[in-house]
């Protein structure tokens, strides 16, 4: 048997010819894409690719072909990024002009005073995390999450607050499903510190607490605490809609898992104390526009995908952004209404909107989904 220091020469040779073959290779797909653009011919042949790819894999021992349909997946990935820049996806286009449009109309500095709309009732940490974004929220509140997309729609208020994901119960879905009906863009984020504690009337004592109420995540979030008590949950709109319900009613066997800033303004006794079963507890706001306002420093992206009905699709699009190491922080899935086991992906990237390998995703993304949306460039106020 050949000694290491042998066979890792080998390998260095055959390195060696890959990178020259590699050249060869992306040459050829120059000649390809400048064919393309000149006929008008769209970069991406998907009966071509999977016949290729179909050729190749046949093409070598049964054990190594999933090894070479990936690695011919990202070489592939790289041709179209390369062919993209001559013939950029008419979509990725009209999307890079808003872009490059927003960059030059948008102010310097991000406003420290706004109309902004919550969903909930004053103590909801929707307010904290408005008060967060901005130094002096001037805020209107609103029943329902969908009510504050409308409100940001039809001009009510300039920005929205929406809660999007927490970190021990996942992300909201209620307002993943709005977010495919409604005209939007993300214009700032932040993470806000949950602390949930157990309100009620004044001189109620815990072992007195048969049912309480409050948002199905704060429920979920303590859910061990309620269990231990033999404590029977409902859902409400809204932590501090919970903590006002419980203040109104007449019952005294009833609290509140709300905030305890609820119990000040709501005229509460705390009976315990952060009852979360985790103290690692943050929920994520995103602050939404209806115009697109992309403020200095924006390095962070959201998207929303839909790939097309068929295997492999779903890897396509990540192939791209392996192709273009773009990280993905985030990704979630939701079920399209009407569409029968079709989903919508909504992405979060990190990646500065001034680099080129963004701009190169904006242009080229189209090519490898039915459909996208871009949702907005921002920075998270921590």
């Amino acid at each position: 048997m050949e000694d290491l220091n042998q066979l890792r020469t080998q390998i260095d040779d055959i390195d060696n010819k890959i990178v020259q073959l590699f050249q060869d290779r992306m040459k050829c797909a120059d000649e390809i894409g400048e064919y393309k653009a000149h006929h008008g011919l769209p970069v991406l042949d998907r009966a071509r690719e999977r016949q290729h790819l179909a050729d190749i894999a046949n093409a070598v021992p049964s054990n190594m072909r999933t090894y070479t349909e990936v690695l011919f997946q990202l070489l592939m990935e790289t041709s179209r990024q390369h062919e993209s820049e001559r013939q950029p996806n008419p979509e990725g286009v009209a999307n890079l002009s808003a872009i490059d449009a927003a960059l030059t109309s948008t102010p310097q500095v991000f406003p420290r005073d706004a109309y902004v709309a919550c969903q909930g009732v004053e103590g909801a940490f929707s307010q904290f995390a408005a008060e967060r974004i901005f130094k002096h929220p001037n805020i209107s509140y609103f029943e329902s999450f969908e009510a504050v997309f409308r409100a940001v729609e039809t001009d009510f208020s300039r920005y929205g607050i929406l809660p999007i994901e927490n970190s021990t119960a996942g992300s909201v879905n209620k307002v993943y499903d709005l977010m495919m009906q409604h005209d939007f863009h993300i214009v700032r984020t932040t993470r806000v510190k949950i602390d949930h504690n157990l309100l009620a009337k004044p001189g109620t004592r815990l072992e007195d607490i048969h049912e309480v109420y409050s948002h199905e995540q704060a429920i979920t979030q303590c859910a061990n605490f309620l269990e231990a008590h033999g404590i029977t949950a409902h859902v409400c709109e809204n932590t501090a809609m919970a903590a006002q319900l419980v203040a109104q009613s007449d019952r005294t066997d009833v609290g509140a898992l709300s905030s305890r800033a609820c119990a000040a303004l709501y005229g509460l006794d705390v009976l315990q104390r952060d009852v979360q079963d985790r103290d690692d507890n943050f929920t994520r706001f995103a602050c939404i526009s209806k115009d697109l306002e992309i403020y200095p420093g924006a390095n962070r992206t959201s998207l929303m995908i839909i790939v097309n009905h068929e295997p492999g699709a779903l890897y396509q699009v990540l192939a791209k952004f392996y192709a273009l190491d773009i990280n993905i922080i985030k990704l979630e899935s939701r079920p399209i209404p009407g569409r029968d086991f079709e989903f919508m992906f909504y992405f979060d990237i990190d990646c500065p909107v001034a680099a080129p390998e963004f701009r190169t995703l904006i242009s080229s993304i189209g090519d490898s989904c039915e459909e996208y949306r871009y949702l907005g460039s921002y920075t998270e106020v921590v």
